[in-house]
Formats: structure tokens, sequence, C-alpha cells
């Protein structure tokens, strides 16, 4: 069966990292014109190591909604309303501690990654509107939902920080919020909710907290960011069709115990 997401024209931002690497690839070998949004160069190369002939990179920064608006602005006058979008951009701080997070810094993280999240679900939601269909995924986070277990990070890891935790559970609100609102135009929003998928250089520096991360889960492991592709590609596809306001968790069980 021919996939629904062939020649869909899909725009993934933060397209190149970890996650989002694995999702733009997939969606090049399913068929679908692919936009990979990403900081300057990581988009680029991407497209050169994996080959990826149907995805065009595209460099920019979003973290403002000035930016965002214009970029969506220059997306759609180029190729026209996407039909999907899924947004893993974000800003966070790190290495901080609750007690020495600056109220400033939790301020900025909202500002660069909840404000643009918003400004970017609307832009695509206005100009898909008119055509009566689209999908958009955002991206939350299992610390959106819970905590982070202070007892498994050992100096110098610090926990999770609360304003990367707090921009995530409003994400899942955004998608909501947009699911009931543009509803009856036929637009879907939805969340992928991801458990533990710490990058390679985490995985390769810290063995110690990885064995941490697998015990916390009732699948005794960490996630692989192939994992997170069909969780995506369904929410994006029209096998999710009767799908939206919906928090897709993918975290090994994290959150269920």
């Amino acid at each position: 069966m021919p996939s629904t997401l062939s020649e869909k024209l899909i725009l993934v931002t933060g397209g190149a990292g970890y996650l989002g690497s694995a999702i733009t690839a997939a969606l090049d070998a399913d068929g679908a014109r692919v936009i990979c949004c990403d900081l300057p160069g990581r988009s680029e190369a991407l497209v050169q190591s994996k080959r990826l002939g149907r995805t065009t990179p595209v460099s920019a920064n979003l973290d403002t909604a000035e930016a965002v608006e214009a970029f969506m602005a220059d997306v759609v006058g180029r190729h026209g309303a996407p039909d999907g979008v899924v947004h893993l951009a974000f800003a966070s701080s790190s290495g901080q501690t609750l007690e020495t997070l600056g109220a400033d810094t939790f301020s900025a993280t909202l500002t660069r990654s909840l404000t643009p999240a918003f400004a970017l679900c609307r832009a695509a939601a206005e100009a898909m509107k008119p055509r009566g269909t689209g999908s958009l995924v955002l991206f939350s986070s299992m610390y959106g939902v819970v905590a982070p277990d202070p007892r498994i990070y050992a100096a110098p890891l610090t926990p999770n920080p609360v304003d990367y935790g707090v921009s995530k559970a409003g994400v899942l609100q955004l998608a909501r919020y947009f699911a009931v609102h543009y509803g009856p135009h036929g637009l879907r929003f939805n969340c992928v909710t991801p458990g533990p998928f710490p990058n390679p250089a985490v995985q390769e520096q810290h063995p110690d907290f990885i064995t941490k991360l697998n015990r916390k889960t009732p699948l005794n492991r960490i996630g692989r960011n192939e994992e997170i592709v069909g969780p995506t590609l369904f929410l994006l596809s029209d096998a999710a069709s009767y799908v939206t306001g919906h928090s897709l968790v993918v975290d090994g069980g994290w959150t269920a115990w």
C-alpha cells in the first residue's frame, strides 16, 4: 500500500538533531517532500551525509516569534502550505540547579521555546486552513509530565532544568488548545511525548547515568532514535485522521510507575 505521506510537503524544525534526523530521513525514504530546518549548517550536513534526495535543507534560528513568522511566510511563499509540520526545535538552560537558575533565564526559555511554538502553530494553521487539511506534531517530553528524579543525576550532571519542563508542559496545552480551535477547519494538532532518548554523546560520556535511566523504565533500556519515527509518522498520516489533541507517550513505560 502506498504511503499516505508520499508527495506530501512536511516541514521538520530541529530536523537535523538526534531525534529529528531519524524523522527527516524516514520521511525522505517514505516519499515525502521534506523541508528540514535547523541551525546553520546542520541540515545541509544531514542531507549530504544521508543522501536525502527529497529533502530541502534550510538554516534558521527559530527562537523568536518574529523569526518563526518570517520563516513560515518564506516557506509558504516558496513551497505552498505544508501538509504536515513536526516541531522539535526548542531552547533551554543547562547546567544550573534550581537554586542557581535566574528568573531571567527561566523567562528566556519560555520566550525562546514556548512562544515560537505558539507562533509556528498559528502561522502553519492559518496557511493550512483554506485547504481544510493538515497535521501538526509538536514535541513535548516526559519532563513536561513528571519531574526529574534528582537521585539519578550525579555530579557533574544536574537534574533536567525546571524551565525546560515547564515549557514542555506548555507544549501539551498548545496542542490541546489549537486542536480545539482549528478542528472545525480539518486541522489536527498532537504531541509526541518522548521518554529517555539521550543523545550519543551523553551515552558515551556518562555510562553510569545511562544505567540509571535504563533501570527507571519497565523495558529496562533507553530509547533508540529510530523508535520515535513510527509514532511521529502515524500522527502525521491519514492513519491518525481521527486523532487530535492527543499526547502519544513514547517513553518505554517511564511514566507508568
